[in-house]
């Protein structure tokens, strides 16, 4: 069943021990936003999927962060989201993981559910009917030469 959040609110996610981040839920406006951001269109149709997947994470990072936790500089001191640090945070790899994870997989879930079959009930044939009409007659051996 799909469950609706009316209220909308941002959440709070975990992305590393001692690190969390605020953010705005991911809704189709936010997505249609980072689809068209400057920085998603600029990557080149040369580009790999995992350098547009980058783009699209940092683009998207920038629009949802609205507060973090646990996130300094190279002094130890807190600081706030701004795109050169949302940036550098999504430069790490585990962080860029767990956001993908926590936040963009979750987004995503619905269209990989409007996009898979249902499983058959007992193994990969169960439940299939032939579709096929049974030959009338066996095959003529191949010649040999």
């Amino acid at each position: 069943m799909l469950t609706l959040d009316l209220t909308n609110a941002p959440r709070w996610h975990d992305l590393a021990p001692g690190v969390r981040v605020q953010l705005r839920p991911l809704t189709t406006a936010l997505m249609v936003a980072t689809r068209s951001d400057a920085a998603v269109e600029a990557v080149s149709e040369e580009a790999s999927d995992e350098e547009r997947a980058v783009a699209f994470a940092k683009a998207l990072a920038r629009r949802a962060v609205l507060a973090w936790e646990g996130i300094g500089d190279a002094d130890g001191k807190p600081i706030d989201p701004n795109p050169e640090a949302i940036d550098a945070l999504l430069d790490i790899w585990p962080i860029f993981e767990a956001f993908q994870l926590t936040y963009v997989s979750k987004g995503l879930l619905l269209e990989q559910e409007k996009n898979s079959s249902a499983l058959s009930p007992n193994g990969p044939s169960a439940g299939a009917s032939g579709t096929a009409t049974p030959a009338k007659l066996r095959a003529k051996a191949a010649r040999r030469g």
